[in-house]
């Protein structure tokens, strides 16, 4: 555990040196950005997302480490020739892989959400580009399912002024059109949550005649809210997990299509933390006997597993958020095949 938390607090520093030298210039151009408020708002947030992320890889390396002295030095000789196996000598390991594996679980879930708001925030605010910015203020070509019944359409709206254009509602009863309100101009209300029409027409289909009324202004509810309009991945890592469920339920009521990119992020929160397991299983089995070159070695080999599994899980989550396919089995997929691997080695290790 202490090798552990020396590698985490190695890897911290280089990921905050790093990001320093690319946002500089953006803490710059604000002279009203003090260093207390970057430190707070940022780096306070940068560093719990990354120490959570970074877990268990500092475990992965920690192990080696710890592993390859022990082979260096003889002590696992001397224990293999007290007969103890390969499955009891991990048992120690295991303790520390569950003790890691709770704690990464309980920060994905609860606690980095939060922490990635305020982080989100800031670098709206300081450091993301205009176009960026617009990207999450501007909403175009816009629909929405609100129950069963009821279809919204929308042409655009600025998230930020809370004014929108071309609004439509419709209510079907099956697939016959009952009522169908347009307006030109719409604006939410934030004190009441009602919304505020201009130069509305509303059409109510009978079966034998039909009603129109219209008119300059008029104050109505709908089931829903601006943050309804903006689906974007970011928005994911912001919402604790029991929100971002109840998001994804409420979102695939309502007829959105593609909600894989939340479900990546829902299922990653779990999948990234049990890795220390398969990891843990790896890491001991490549420093379990001494080999030639020592720890040299086992590390050099320890970063290439380390740097494949990262690859390999990045590109599992870009194709699991692609609409149509089962974001849980791509998002698993890298646990899945170093997973394998991992009983390979620990199957070799035993011999």
């Amino acid at each position: 555990m202490v090798t552990f938390l020396f590698t985490l607090l190695i890897l911290i520093p280089i990921a905050v040196a790093i990001d320093i030298s690319e946002k500089i210039d953006n803490f710059l151009e604000h002279v009203d950005l003090g260093f207390y408020q970057i430190v707070d708002e940022y780096y306070k947030n940068f560093i719990i997302y990354y120490a959570n992320t970074f877990m268990p890889l500092a475990l992965f390396i920690a192990v080696i480490l710890f592993t390859s002295k022990l082979s260096n030095n003889t002590e696992i000789i001397a224990i293999t020739n007290a007969k103890v196996s390969f499955a009891r000598f991990l048992y120690p390991y295991f303790l520390g892989a569950t003790l890691i594996t709770i704690i990464s679980l309980l920060m994905n879930h609860f606690v980095v959400p939060t922490s990635s708001k305020e982080r989100k925030k800031f670098e709206r605010e300081y450091i993301k580009s205009r176009r960026q910015k617009n990207e999450l203020i501007q909403v175009k070509d816009f629909s929405l399912q609100l129950t069963d019944s009821t279809y919204i359409f929308i042409r655009s709206f600025n998230t930020n002024t809370k004014y929108g254009s071309d609004f439509t509602s419709e209510v079907y009863s099956g697939i016959e059109l009952k009522s169908k309100l347009v307006a030109s101009n719409f604006r939410y209300n934030d004190k009441d949550s009602t919304f505020a029409l201009t130069n509305w027409k509303l059409r109510k289909l009978f079966k034998d005649k039909d009603s129109i009324f219209s008119g300059a202004k008029i104050d109505t509810v709908f089931n829903f809210t601006p943050k309804d309009l903006i689906y974007k991945s970011a928005l994911a890592q912001e919402m604790p997990s029991g929100e971002l469920i109840k998001f994804i339920d409420v979102s695939k009521k309502r007829g959105v299509k593609n909600l894989n990119a939340y479900l990546v992020e829902f299922h990653k929160r779990t999948s990234l933390p049990i890795a220390s397991y398969i990891l843990t299983i790896i890491a001991v089995a490549l420093a379990f006997r001494k080999r030639r070159g020592g720890t040299g070695v086992n590390l050099a080999l320890g970063i290439a597993i380390m740097f494949l599994y990262v690859f390999l899980m990045r590109i599992s989550e870009v194709l699991g958020a692609v609409a149509g396919v089962n974001s849980f089995v791509y998002v698993w997929m890298p646990n899945l095949f170093f997973g394998s691997l991992a009983m390979y080695f620990f199957v070799k290790a035993r011999e």
